[in-house]
């Protein structure tokens, strides 16, 4: 019998905290674009080739650090990576328009690395006119920790320092063709 209440009590209690963990919402990644739609020539390589806002919800109240990763799987050569930056503090905005250096203090303190374009910060949508549409993904991570790395960084340094560190991610997809 007391095996029985036993497990009962621990079959409740995987109920209950599946419930609890349930009711609690994803993070979320929304942008001047709807998801899987043109995202405006502004912040692409034919416009002003600045970031686009992002908002961001429903960010683990456990999040030390956000992590943004900017790529297109669609380019020719392979997935070309257009943004990578990390330790941005968990905001629920991060305005267009970031400067492109590496250690950023305004408007949002940011670290960022360099991009497939071989330069540091955001360079935007730029697929080779005729090649089709491609599709940006815009991920952001929420960590548990920040990260001891240098500006300038690569994407696959970043990656690695990110392990064990994800609590969540949320993602946005905008598509351009030239």
């Amino acid at each position: 019998m007391k095996r029985v209440l036993l497990s009962l009590l621990l079959l409740f209690s995987i109920f209950i905290s599946g419930c609890i963990e349930g009711n609690q919402e994803k993070m979320k990644v929304l942008s001047a674009f709807e998801n899987n739609s043109q995202i405006p020539e502004k912040y692409t390589c034919d416009g002003v080739n600045i970031n686009p806002p992002l908002y961001i919800s429903n960010i683990p109240e456990n999040a030390k650090s956000l992590v943004i990763i900017v790529d297109d799987p669609d380019a020719p050569g392979g997935t070309f990576t257009h943004w990578i930056a990390w330790n941005i503090l968990p905001v629920e905005k991060i305005p267009e328009g970031i400067p492109k250096k590496g250690e950023v203090e305004s408007p949002v303190k940011m670290v960022q690395g360099i991009n497939d374009f071989g330069r540091i910060g955001y360079d935007g949508p730029c697929p080779p006119p005729g090649h089709g549409l491609h599709h940006y993904h815009f991920r952001v991570y929420a960590l548990d920790t920040t990260l001891n790395l240098t500006p300038g960084s690569t994407r696959k340094e970043l990656e690695e320092a990110m392990k064990g560190h994800v609590i969540a991610e949320a993602e946005i997809v905008g598509v351009y063709e030239r």
